[in-house]
C-alpha cells in the first residue's frame, strides 16, 4: 500500500535560491532607499526631536508640574505610556525565543524585525519612569549601588522591581538580537567596498568567518539565550502588573493581572509587528520571504490572545460584582458609567470585537483588513492602560480625592515624540541592518535538507510504502500477524 507523504511546506515562494535571498536582503542595506523611506523618516525624526528632546528638556528645566499629573492622579500618561511601550516589546522575544524552541520555522522571516521592535519599544518605555521620578539626575539611586547617603534601595517597592525586570529584559533582548545578526553582518562586510562601512561592519561581525567551530558555538549560544529569554517573556510584564496588583486600590488588587497583562502584551506586540512589517514588505518587495502564511499565523495569534484578553475583561467585571465588595464594584461601575465611559467602550470594541473578524480566512488574507485590525488593536491597548490607571486613580476611597484627569500639552507632545522616535529608529534599522535573518531563512529552503537530492532520485519520491498488516497490527495484532505470517508473543505462547 502506497500512502502519500506531505511535502514540507515552502516558506519561501517562487523557488528562490540562496543567491537571490542574499541579494534581496543585502540590497535593502546596500542600495538607495526608496523615496517613501525619506517621506517617513524625516517627519519621524523631527517629531522625535521636538517631542522627546524638546519636551523633556522643557520638563526638566521647569518641573514635572507641566505634566497633567495631580496629587490624586499621580500616575497619568507617563505610566500609561510606559506600560504601553513595554507591552509592545513582548512579541519580539516571543517570536525569537519561544517559537525557536518549539521549532516553528515560519518565524525566520520576521524574528529580526520583531527583535528590533522590542529594543526600540523598551527604549521608548524607559523614558517615562526615568523622568517621572522628578529629579531625573537622581534616578541612578534606583540602581543597587552604594551612594553617599548610605541609603539602600527599597526592595519592597514595585518601582525597583521594574528597574530589575526592564533592564534585564532589555539587556538579554539586545544580546539576543545582536548575536543573531553576526553571520549576516559578516555577509555584508564581505560585500562592502573598502571604507568606513566595511570597517564598521567588520567590527560588529566580530571576525566571523563561518567555520564549523563558529557555527557550533553560535547555535549553542543562541539556544541558551532563547531558553533564558523565554521566562523573561512571562516574568517582565507580570512584574509590571505587580505595580498595580500589590496595592489595595479597588480595581487593581486582583490575581488576574499577571496572566492578563502577559496575554495583552503578546496581543499588542503581534499587532505592532503586523503594523510595521506589512508596509516594510511592500516597500522593499519582500513578498516571497514574508508570505501570507506569516501574516495568517500572526493573525491567528492575535485572535487567540484577543479572546483571552476579552475573557479577562469579562471575568474582572463578573468578580467585581459577584464578590459583593462594594468598593470593587463601584470602581468598575465608574469605568462603565463614569466620565471615562468612552475610553472603556473604545477598549472593549477595539480589543475584543475587532480581532474576531480573523475567524474568517478571507479576512486574514486581505492585507487592508489585517492592517486595519492591527491598528485598532494598537489603539485599543493604549486605551486599556488608560482605563486601568487613570479611571482607577480618579475615583479612590475618599470623595474628597475624586478628581477628573486630563493630560497637558507636554504629556501629548512627549507621547507623540516617542512614536516618532520608535518609527525613526525602525527606519534606520531597515536602512543599515539586514531586516531578515539571511542564514535562518536559507535553512528553511528544501535545498538545505541534506537528503533532498536523494529523495528526488528515489522512484518512490513523496511516497511512503506501508504494508497493510502494519495498519491492522494496531487494531487486531494477532489476526494481522497470522495473516502476514508473523508470530506475535501471544501466538508463540499459545503454540
Amino acid at each position: 500500500m502506497k500512502i502519500p507523504v506531505l511535502e514540507r511546506e515552502e516558506l519561501i515562494l517562487n523557488k528562490r535560491s540562496y543567491h537571490w535571498i542574499t541579494e534581496r536582503i543585502c540590497g535593502v542595506v546596500e542600495g538607495r532607499q526608496p523615496f517613501l523611506w525619506w517621506i517617513l523618516f524625516i517627519p519621524s525624526a523631527i517629531i522625535a526631536l521636538v517631542g522627546v528632546v524638546g519636551g523633556l528638556t522643557y520638563l526638566v528645566s521647569t518641573g514635572v508640574g507641566v505634566w497633567g499629573n495631580t496629587n490624586r492622579v499621580m500616575w497619568g500618561w507617563p505610566i500609561v505610556n510606559f506600560v504601553f511601550w513595554i507591552g509592545i516589546g513582548h512579541a519580539g522575544t516571543l517570536i525569537s525565543a519561544i517559537l525557536f524552541l518549539t521549532r516553528q520555522n515560519w518565524r525566520t522571516s520576521i524574528n529580526r524585525a520583531a527583535e528590533a521592535m522590542t529594543i526600540f519599544a523598551v527604549m521608548c518605555a524607559g523614558i517615562f519612569p526615568a523622568f517621572h521620578v522628578g529629579r531625573v539626575w537622581m534616578a541612578w539611586f534606583l540602581a543597587p549601588i552604594p551612594n553617599s547617603n548610605a541609603i539602600w534601595q527599597n526592595f519592597k517597592s514595585p518601582l525597583l522591581w521594574d528597574v530589575f525586570a526592564v533592564s534585564t529584559y532589555f539587556t538579554v533582548s539586545l544580546i539576543f538580537w545582536f548575536l543573531g545578526m553576526v553571520p549576516d553582518l559578516a555577509t555584508i562586510r564581505d560585500r562592502c567596498k573598502p571604507g568606513i562601512r566595511k570597517f564598521m561592519y567588520g567590527i560588529f561581525s566580530l571576525g566571523w568567518r563561518g567555520g564549523n567551530r563558529q557555527w557550533s558555538h553560535y547555535e549553542m549560544a543562541y539556544l541558551l539565550l532563547a531558553a533564558l529569554s523565554t521566562p523573561l517573556v512571562l516574568s517582565v510584564h507580570s512584574v509590571v502588573s505587580f505595580d498595580f496588583a500589590t496595592s489595595v486600590v479597588p480595581g487593581w488588587h486582583t490575581t488576574i493581572f499577571p496572566p492578563y497583562f502577559v496575554a495583552g502584551a503578546i496581543f499588542g506586540g503581534f499587532a505592532m509587528v503586523l503594523t510595521i512589517m506589512i508596509p516594510a514588505r511592500a516597500l522593499y518587495g519582500l513578498h516571497d520571504m514574508i508570505t501570507m502564511k506569516h501574516i495568517d499565523n500572526m493573525s491567528k495569534i492575535i485572535l487567540l490572545t484577543g479572546t483571552i484578553v476579552g475573557y479577562a475583561y469579562l471575568m474582572e467585571l463578573f468578580i467585581a460584582f459577584y464578590s459583593g465588595a462594594k468598593y470593587e464594584g463601584a470602581a468598575f461601575l465608574f469605568r462603565i458609567d463614569g466620565p471615562y465611559w468612552w475610553a472603556y467602550y473604545c477598549m472593549m470594541g477595539l480589543n475584543v470585537l475587532s480581532p474576531q473578524i480573523f475567524w474568517f480566512k478571507r479576512c486574514r488574507e486581505n492585507l487592508w483588513v489585517v492592517m486595519a485590525v492591527a491598528m485598532c488593536v494598537n489603539i485599543g491597548m493604549w486605551f486599556e492602560r488608560f482605563v486601568i490607571i487613570v479611571t482607577t486613580l480618579a475615583r479612590m476611597w475618599l470623595p474628597g480625592d475624586w478628581k477628573t484627569y486630563s493630560p497637558s500639552g507636554v504629556d501629548i507632545l512627549t507621547f507623540v515624540g516617542t512614536i516618532g522616535m520608535f518609527l525613526a529608529l525602525f527606519l534606520l534599522f531597515l536602512r543599515f541592518l539586514p531586516c531578515i535573518n539571511i542564514a535562518e531563512v536559507k535553512w528553511t529552503l528544501k535545498e538545505s535538507d541534506a537528503h533532498d537530492e536523494d529523495k528526488k532520485d528515489h522512484p518512490d519520491h513523496g511516497i511512503e510504502v506501508i504494508e497493510a498488516y502494519q495498519y491492522e497490527l494496531h487494531e487486531n495484532p494477532e489476526g494481522a500477524a497470522k495473516e502476514a505470517g508473523i508470530k506475535t508473543e501471544t501466538a508463540t505462547a499459545e503454540s
